[in-house]
């Protein structure tokens, strides 16, 4: 490899291979991460880079080892023209913040789908921690994310020509909406992908999801062991595998304890969706005692309503997340939820990845992680 230009008494290879007492060609393949070194001799060189204050030519090194070190995190949607409503019908589902270009167009009015999409998804708590996950996993690696929006037919083209350009080595996808036809068009093009949560169309891709089912029985038997019995629920989008699952599980868990009926509004995993479903149950079953929120933000809303109802909570009704966002702890009073481990989630969609990468023959996988019952002050 021929180095680039640097500045003046910047450190070369030559220079890291004399501390290290190697070749040069030794050091080129540790620091493209050829695998077929020594660990003993990997060591000893990384540890002349540190020494040396080493930086490696990027530009030089992708000529090389043909790879970016830049991985797309796309956050997609479905449709051509989403309304709102629609933008806001599918949980953040498991993220870093990356720079680099979204598929948001620049000719976009303000106010139009791809700004609203966009203020949809960081006005999400659930986004920052997914970003937080990747971020925290590729850093120590050398490795950046490049952070994409796919709300259009249109947008969902750009990332799939970015990707076959090799302008990012492959994606990691989370997906906002059921019906999205991004996971299916980057594997037909035969792209190294992972997608946060199960699919819900068959398609061969490697994804990282939670045991939904489990999380709800959790919640469910929470409420009943405080002792409540006029219990209802506020479901996410019932087109959305993860919603569905949530209300399975609650709903087998009452079923089980005796209680066949439970009453439910659906939401769309927003605050102000939270807020009209506990409306209209109120007015439906005004003597409710318990209330399961398929997420945190529909939970928060339900909480303001209760509270303007004149009803106290946890005293007078129970409530209860899912998922362990900001939100959860922002509330008053703090939300007893399910938590859901996106960073980890997250950073295990991002080691999935690097794993196709170095072995583009892999399977592909899923991985399921477990719930757990956070104890706070609104159940």
């Amino acid at each position: 490899m021929t180095e680039d230009p640097r500045p003046a008494g910047s450190p070369t290879l030559e220079d890291v291979a004399r501390a290290a007492g190697v070749s040069r060609a030794t050091v080129s393949r540790v620091v493209n991460g050829v695998r077929n070194v020594d660990p003993v001799i990997q060591e000893s060189v990384r540890q002349a880079v540190a020494t040396t204050g080493y930086t490696p030519n990027r530009a030089a090194r992708s000529l090389v080892t043909r790879r970016t070190d830049a991985i797309a995190l796309v956050v997609s949607g479905a449709g051509d023209d989403p309304s709102p409503e629609a933008e806001a019908g599918g949980p953040y589902r498991g993220g870093p913040a990356g720079a680099g270009g979204g598929a948001r167009h620049a000719d976009e009015p303000d106010g139009g789908a791809g700004s609203s999409f966009t203020a949809q998804v960081f006005a999400d708590p659930f986004f920052g921690r997914v970003v937080t996950g990747i971020v925290n996993y590729l850093r120590p690696r050398g490795m950046y994310p490049v952070l994409m929006f796919a709300e259009t037919s249109r947008a969902r083209d750009e990332v799939v020509s970015y990707l076959r350009q090799g302008s990012a080595d492959g994606a990691l996808v989370v997906s906002t909406h059921a019906d999205d036809p991004l996971p299916g068009l980057i594997t037909d093009a035969g792209l190294p992908a992972v997608l946060y949560a199960r699919p819900s169309r068959p398609t061969r891709i490697s994804y990282v999801d939670l045991a939904h089912q489990d999380g709800a029985r959790l919640a469910a038997e929470h409420l009943l062991a405080r002792g409540c019995r006029r219990i209802a629920t506020i479901t996410g989008p019932l087109d959305v595998p993860a919603g569905q699952d949530r209300l399975a599980g609650f709903r087998d868990t009452m079923a089980r304890a005796g209680q066949p009926y439970v009453p439910l509004a659906e939401g769309r995993f927003t605050q102000e969706s939270g807020e009209a479903a506990m409306a209209r149950l109120l007015a439906e079953h005004p003597d409710l005692d318990g209330v399961f929120a398929a997420n945190d933000l529909m939970a928060v809303g339900a909480c303001h309503v209760l509270r303007e109802h004149g009803r106290r909570v946890p005293e007078d009704v129970a409530v209860i997340g899912f998922d362990d966002s900001s939100a959860a702890v922002a509330c008053r009073p703090p939300l007893t939820t399910v938590r859901q481990p996106v960073e980890e989630m997250t950073a295990e969609m991002a080691r999935l990845l690097l794993d196709r990468l170095a072995g583009p023959d892999r399977a592909v996988t899923s991985v399921i992680f477990e719930p757990s019952l956070v104890v706070r002050g609104s159940a």
